[in-house]
């Protein structure tokens, strides 16, 4: 069986990975992440994950490659990571009171073949009307800081999270169900050890 390599750092998708019980490597992407003109959130985050594991299949060899790349967008408006504490205090105070989409892309390529199948989910997500005291509270913690919207919907930011719509290990940042099909289709059985 090919290696796994997971084209990134982020712990999140790590501990999901290793959830569904997959041995991998870590092989982080280093790729432009700017968006292009006229590209919507859903094709720049198919975009950056088809990318992401372009740029790491130069460097693997007998190798499955799995890329992600996840968007916040609200009221149109794609809400990345903070920039700074300022920065994280404006994402989060426009996500309050409000309904916003995560959207992941999930790339699964072969190294040696090039074949390759990107897909992205959608999920809702609707936040609290959150005080200005616990938005601030909430980024001494550290924890918005390198995510996507400013928060984290596994870990202390789930306080501000009153419901979902969809995958929520989509909002983590890697939709496992679309996974294991692009894993099978790949000829990896997950359930078949």
């Amino acid at each position: 069986m090919k290696r796994i390599i997971l084209a990134s750092q982020s712990p999140r998708r790590k501990s999901l990975l290793e959830q569904l019980d997959i041995h991998f490597e870590c092989c982080p992407a280093n790729i432009d992440e700017e968006f292009q003109p006229g590209e919507t959130a859903r094709e720049a985050a198919r975009r950056i994950a088809w990318n992401k594991a372009e740029d790491v299949r130069k460097k693997a060899k007998n190798a499955l490659i799995i890329a992600a790349d996840t968007m916040v967008v609200c009221n149109g408006e794609i809400l990345g990571k903070p920039d700074d504490v300022r920065d994280a205090f404006c994402k989060l105070s426009k996500l309050r009171g409000r309904e916003h989409e995560v959207i992941t892309a999930v790339c699964v390529m072969d190294a040696e073949s090039g074949l390759c199948e990107v897909q992205d989910e959608i999920t809702r997500v609707w936040f609290r009307d959150v005080k200005d005291e616990e938005i601030r509270a909430y980024i001494m913690t550290g924890e918005p800081m390198d995510k996507a919207g400013a928060y984290g919907i596994q870990g202390l930011g789930a306080v501000f999270i009153d419901r979902i719509e969809g995958c929520y290990f989509n909002v983590v940042g890697l939709p496992l169900k679309n996974l294991y099909s692009m894993l099978q289709r790949q000829g990896v059985r997950l359930l078949e050890r």
